[in-house]
């Protein structure tokens, strides 16, 4: 069985990291290398970084800034934000990231999963699906930073996105986004349900007892979380703690 992982995730724009509320009302919360340099010694299993900036902006990765970064960071560590062709990912790549989440890209161009997996293993591919519900309640692919409505399904898509090669799914809800009220754990399970590769639940975390529902109760291989780890005393390595208690297997 694969061990669980708690992955902070760290959103910059232009200048700095931030944090927001679905989506939105986006707050400075700290440079991006203190940051880095803080979780090397917090047992974190591995980070994502998205440069929520780049894409609404169209703008490319920051290619020095990814080099800069993953020279002092000493775990895995996932990068998107603006990536749009194979050359931006063997870029990202080739400066020190581990895996490349694309999301707006790969909706409008699907082929680019396969392409990013066939020559850089699916391994190495994340694919981002933002999802919102409508007043329906109904959920809905987003992209560009949640400011466009595909009309796609997130269930129908992550398939897709299975069947292209990616290799894992990085699913966020901007409804749940740093309310700090719980995954969207219903539709976490539908997708995990759908598809066979490793879910990453986002969205909404607030305390351990979410980041546990979301494994035992959606089915999620592992947990992203920010404003847990930016605003409040709670940490990865105590998360870890907890959901080992539970009977859960961590990475440690």
């Amino acid at each position: 069985m694969l061990k669980h992982r708690v992955m902070p995730t760290l959103l910059f724009k232009e200048v700095g990291l931030v944090k927001g509320v679905a989506f939105d009302s986006w707050r400075r919360v700290g440079a991006a290398m203190q940051t880095v340099k803080v979780y090397n010694m917090r047992q974190v299993d591995e980070l994502v970084f998205l440069d929520i900036g780049a894409t609404p902006n169209g703008t490319a990765p920051d290619f020095h800034q990814i080099d800069e970064l993953a020279d002092e960071c000493f775990m895995p560590m996932t990068v998107g934000g603006g990536v749009r062709t194979i050359d931006d990912m063997r870029s990202l790549l080739s400066v020190g990231a581990d895996k490349v989440a694309i999301n707006s890209a790969a909706v409008e161009n699907p082929a680019l999963i396969s392409q990013g997996a066939e020559q850089f293993g699916s391994q190495c591919i994340t694919v981002s699906i933002d999802v919102k519900r409508s007043e329906a309640g109904s959920p809905e692919v987003v992209t560009h930073c949640g400011r466009h409505v595909t009309g796609k399904d997130p269930v129908a898509w992550a398939r897709e996105v299975e069947q292209r090669g990616g290799g894992e799914i990085l699913l966020g809800s901007v409804d749940r986004d740093g309310t700090m009220s719980g995954y969207d754990i219903e539709m976490t399970r539908a997708v995990t349900d759908a598809v066979g590769i490793p879910v990453i639940a986002s969205g909404g975390a607030g305390s351990y007892q979410d980041m546990a529902d979301a494994i035992e109760q959606g089915g999620a291989d592992a947990v992203a979380a920010a404003s847990i780890f930016h605003f409040t005393e709670m940490t990865p390595k105590a998360a870890k703690r907890y959901m080992a208690e539970r009977g859960l297997p961590v990475r440690q």
